[in-house]
């Protein structure tokens, strides 16, 4: 259970933080970045879910809830890195299970979108458009994850990048949905249109 009666600690006045392990790293480390750019993703789904409390997305905001949920279950994972060492208490992990499930619900949007012929650009109803800035942020989680785990010494989890990678395609695909759901479409791209 975590429990947070002080907020602030000055413990990390220095520019340096805490890791679930106990160790320290700057706050400039890549590991920092990595979640707290998930965290980053989290609070722009936060803001999606103000433009889903219409009963019409309904569906797909019992989703992001869960979503939210898990995206602080990665976060703990990337917290405690995996040092081949025991640890005072079992770290959260991410699990293949938490991908597939985003895949089935992938897999359930999609199967009422007619499909692409352009690409999409961001916009349309409020929770569409937040939720490609969601899916950008996302983007932008995956990398750091990936150039942390590509460094000497560093651990990340397949299970938490192949989460977050596709997570990213959740968030396009519901972008779309909602788009659909609410009568408006896709806002698409034109190559070329103001070239002249």
């Amino acid at each position: 259970m975590v429990v947070l009666n002080k907020i602030y600690t000055r413990t990390g006045d220095g520019g340096d933080t805490a890791l679930g392990s106990g160790e320290r790293v700057s706050k400039a480390h890549l590991r920092i970045s990595a979640y707290g750019t998930v965290d980053e993703t989290n609070a722009v789904i936060g803001i999606v879910r103000l433009h889903t409390v219409d009963t019409a997305l309904a569906e797909l905001d019992a989703m992001l809830v869960r979503i939210q949920n898990e995206l602080f279950d990665l976060g703990a994972d990337l917290c405690v890195p995996d040092r081949g060492e025991p640890l005072a208490c079992e770290p959260l992990r991410m699990t293949a299970a938490q991908a597939a499930r985003l895949e089935s619900e992938i897999d359930t949007l999609n199967a009422e979108l007619q499909p692409l012929r352009s690409f999409v650009l961001p916009g349309g109803h409020p929770a569409a458009a937040h939720l490609h800035l969601a899916r950008t942020v996302a983007r932008r989680a995956e990398r750091q994850m990936v150039a942390l785990k590509a460094q000497g010494g560093e651990h990340v989890s397949d299970a938490g990048i192949t989460y977050i990678n596709r997570l990213s395609d959740f968030l396009f695909v519901a972008s779309r949905w909602v788009n659909a759901r609410t009568g408006g479409g896709d806002p698409l791209w034109v190559p070329g249109k103001t070239r002249s």
